[in-house]
């Protein structure tokens, strides 16, 4: 592997970092602060990927010619509800109650941004849901206290193991990070 690239991952989440850091790159980490309320009217599938961009554009560091920037964001999205980050418990364990014995698509959008170029994409994976009950949504909700995942629920953590019946996409993309898309899009950015 010949890529050059120092990666600056605008994101709080730990998850993410740690994908970041399996392709053997070094990554810096920081954050932006951006209002996640997506404009009114736009499809459900293209949120993920607006979120990404638009905590790209805060982004006010420097851009060195070998950085690029990396920021994301997830959705869930089962049928036509969009679900974001729960406010609280409640709101947690109704999102996994909608969850629970269905099949729903996680997208996560991608923006990598380099001194001089920007480029953007979505990635999407359906996840099926085994039924759950009201107590296992509970002892989940209050064990492993999701409110800062997107659908009230990470799939590496105990539900992942208990719930996940099958996926139809990258795990990663689910997790909040595609990486199969973002290592080829280095890989074009590199050849440019």
């Amino acid at each position: 592997m010949n890529l050059h690239w120092r990666l600056i991952l605008a994101s709080a989440s730990p998850r993410r970092r740690q994908l970041l850091l399996g392709l053997d790159l070094p990554v810096e980490v920081t954050s932006t602060d951006v209002d996640e309320t997506p404009p009114p009217g736009m499809p459900h599938e293209q949120v993920a990927e607006h979120l990404a961009v638009k905590k790209a554009e805060a982004y006010q560091g420097p851009l060195d010619t070998d950085h690029v920037l990396i920021t994301a964001d997830t959705t869930v999205i089962v049928d036509d509800h969009l679900l974001n980050k729960p406010a609280d418990a409640a709101e947690a364990r109704a999102m996994l109650a909608m969850l629970a014995g269905r099949t729903h698509k996680v997208v996560t959008g991608v923006c990598l941004r380099t001194h001089d170029r920007r480029v953007s994409f979505s990635d999407v994976a359906e996840v099926t849901f085994a039924p759950l009950t009201a107590g296992e949504i509970a002892y989940y909700v209050e064990r492993h206290t999701p409110f800062d995942k997107a659908g009230a629920y990470g799939v590496q953590d105990w539900i992942g193991y208990a719930a996940v019946e099958r996926i139809n996409g990258s795990f990663y993309t689910v997790m909040g990070l595609p990486l199969h898309r973002v290592y080829s899009t280095l890989k074009q950015l590199a050849a440019l």
